[in-house]
């Protein structure tokens, strides 16, 4: 099932996320946040992006959210995606899923171009944007350093919708939260 993270999700959040910052170059974050700054981080993105988590039977298995792509409000049009699945539940289909539902949802925002950024070579997710119909957009050379060497990394780049001209105002999540689109998402993909 999908659903909107909660601040109880926090533990398992990090659960599945730690693994990333201890032993792969997936994330350039080298220090482990704890569950508590975790929750921060949801209920702060939950203030105008979706983060979204995948539950079975009371276990959340992976997570997805979007987040500001940068400061200028000429960006607000544009969001950067992450998507984390539990190394046991991987390979099942959970990632399509709660990624599509990620897009659909930020559709419903407003927001008109979704942006992976991926740590190179990165082959499984490289896999997953391309097979969500995202492009490559370039790499940043050398830009990370961690586990003892320099990483390349790429973006990648989707275009949710049409650029209206001029456009409307993104709709910060909060207000979709309760709305039957939400839901209709949530359960197609779900």
């Amino acid at each position: 099932m999908i659903r909107i993270a909660r601040a109880e999700d926090a533990e398992a959040i990090h659960a599945i996320y730690a693994p990333t910052i201890l032993d792969t170059a997936i994330t350039f974050e080298t220090e482990l946040p704890g569950a508590e700054a975790m929750r921060q981080r949801m209920l702060t993105r939950l203030q105008h992006y979706p983060w979204l988590v995948w539950e079975e039977q009371g276990n959340v298995l992976a997570y997805a959210y979007a987040t500001r792509f940068r400061e200028r409000a000429a960006y607000d049009w544009i969001a950067e995606t992450s998507i984390y699945v539990h190394e046991n539940a991987r390979r099942r289909g959970i990632a399509r899923k709660l990624y599509g539902a990620l897009l659909d949802v930020m559709r419903l925002q407003g927001i008109n171009q979704a942006v992976g950024v991926i740590t190179l070579p990165g082959d499984v997710s490289v896999a997953l944007h391309e097979a969500m119909d995202f492009a490559p957009a370039g790499v940043w050379r050398k830009a990370g350093y961690k586990l003892g060497r320099w990483w390349d990394v790429g973006v990648w780049q989707k275009e949710l919708q049409r650029a209206a001209n001029p456009p409307q105002a993104v709709a910060a999540f909060p207000v979709l939260r309760e709305s039957a689109e939400l839901q209709d998402v949530f359960l197609r993909y779900g």
